[in-house]
């Protein structure tokens, strides 16, 4: 494992990620999250709701850090939401999942991947044979190596967001980040 970067994200976002947002957006927000953790579930709103206001001026991406040693399903819900992204459903899955925390288990996954129209049975069997495992396990590793202190954790253009992550703070370190690439780029 390499050393963590002084609150820097590692590795960058790339093809790998699940983004929403144009790549080209001024502002990339980095959530590390963790579904069954109940504070990556009270910044959903903040996120969704700074997501609302700053449109096309941010891209978003998640990845995945769950605490297994904490949340027991924290894992298996990692891996259901990579394998509804190989089928073109992640934010679907992301929204699912993190619409009720009670629903986490094997059997609730299975009824999400329904509720959202995955072909079930390859679904089933990529849980079963942990075909995404490794996909959370580099997500896991790229948050260890930019210095994840615990989830949520929040990288605003690379940079490790340390103040309060309701919506008021978390849109004005955005607005600022925005604003401070807006005057580099003017220069």
């Amino acid at each position: 494992m390499t050393m963590p970067q002084q609150g820097g994200l590692t590795p960058p976002v790339d093809d790998d990620d699940h983004t929403a947002g144009p790549d080209d957006a001024p502002v990339t927000l980095v959530e590390y999250g963790d579904y069954q953790c109940p504070y990556t579930r009270r910044a959903e709103p903040a996120v969704e709701a700074v997501r609302r206001r700053l449109g096309h001026q941010l891209r978003y991406v998640f990845r995945q850090f769950p605490l297994e040693q904490l949340h027991a399903l924290a894992r298996g819900a990692a891996e259901a939401a990579e394998a509804a992204g190989v089928q073109g459903r992640f934010w679907p899955m992301h929204a699912a999942l993190m619409g009720d925390p009670e629903a986490l288990a094997a059997e609730d996954l299975v009824a999400h991947a329904r509720e959202i129209g995955l072909d079930v049975d390859r679904f089933r069997g990529e849980l079963a044979d942990r075909t995404h495992a490794p996909a959370v396990d580099a997500d896991l590793r790229g948050g260890l190596d930019s210095g994840v202190p615990g989830t949520p954790a929040f990288f605003i253009n690379g940079r490790l967001h340390q103040g309060p992550v309701d919506e008021r703070a978390l849109g004005e370190a955005l607005i600022d980040a925005a604003e401070r690439r807006v005057r580099s780029a003017e220069r």
